[in-house]
């Protein structure tokens, strides 16, 4: 059975948990919390109280689905609520962006002019759906920081056919310590990328730099935050697409790398079969198959806790 590869990870558990879930809202379909190394359901509340003493919390989100958005800013302030001393991680902007995003952490600017002066629009096409979130985190006094690398950037280091032949001013753009040797991810990301109708093999080399690149970019701008002393003694609840942290691959690993003695949690948020792809995205994908065999060489469990919904009709 051929399927996309971005519905395999919040579908690998759901057939375990179905029978007992709690119903949703939502069409009155079920939903449930699942601790992914136990194997079993979990309260909310649980998980809060574990994620409580993390110190870096990922919450692996589809970017365009706007439960999963729900989800975070309700996780967020549930953290805050409990007292911790936290800041939010983004993914979806540029860390070129921060002066703009600090007068909005100082209350200078709402949320739109924030948008308007980052061009977040444009930057960033769903960037409305993360209103609640950080409109939550100014509530809380949570500060946010942009994480991303600019997207010319990125852009480049594929069509240069990798970070070694980047230009100089390009180049110093990125960590210096940027380790771009990962076998387990390169593997995934293989598989994953070719969901891309024009990706081909001799493409993927180009593909995965710049991936690791952003992955990279994202984990040196939050140690350095929490190496700070802005940073000292904070959690930090990051927000980015599933696939930067999945298995402990990616961002998860890079800041890893930088902040051995962190405590880490992963939470993934399903698809369950809710994206709907634009007519250009269909065009520009083809189905692919992923199967267990390929996902069981990734000899660690896919996250910490997977929040699954059951499959629309």
């Amino acid at each position: 059975m051929k399927r996309s590869w971005s519905a395999v990870a919040g579908l690998l558990l759901f057939s375990s948990v179905a029978a007992n879930c709690l119903a949703s809202e939502e069409q009155g379909r079920c939903a449930m919390w699942i601790d992914i190394y136990r194997g079993e359901p979990i309260s909310y509340g649980e998980m809060i109280e574990d994620l409580a003493g993390a110190g870096i919390i990922y919450l692996g989100e589809h970017h365009t689905l706007v439960r999963h958005h729900e989800i975070q800013a309700g996780v967020l302030k549930d953290l805050a609520e409990r007292g911790r001393l936290l800041v939010v991680g983004l993914e979806q902007m540029e860390s070129i962006r921060q002066p703009a995003l600090d007068r909005f952490n100082r209350g200078q600017i709402d949320f739109d002019q924030l948008a308007s002066e980052t061009d977040w629009g444009n930057r960033w096409r769903n960037y409305a759906q993360y209103r609640p979130l950080l409109e939550t985190a100014r509530r809380f006094n949570v500060p946010v920081i942009a994480m991303n690398a600019r997207a010319e950037t990125i852009r480049q280091v594929f069509r240069s056919g990798g970070v070694e032949k980047l230009p100089p001013e390009t180049r110093r753009e990125l960590p210096e310590d940027l380790e771009l040797k990962d076998p387990d991810y390169e593997a995934l990301l293989k598989l994953q990328m070719m969901v891309h109708a024009s990706a081909q093999e001799t493409m993927l080399r180009p593909m995965i730099e710049a991936q690791i690149a952003r992955d990279e970019a994202m984990a040196s701008v939050l140690a350095n935050y929490l190496k700070s002393p802005a940073g000292n003694g904070r959690t930090a609840v990051v927000i980015c697409g599933a696939g930067h942290v999945a298995y402990g691959l990616g961002t998860a690993a890079r800041v890893q790398r930088r902040l051995p003695e962190v405590r880490q949690r992963i939470v993934l948020l399903s698809e369950s079969g809710d994206v709907e792809l634009s007519p250009e995205e269909k065009a520009m994908a083809r189905e692919i198959e992923i199967t267990h065999e390929q996902l069981r060489r990734i000899a660690r469990p896919i996250g910490d806790y997977l929040h699954a919904k059951e499959p629309a009709d």
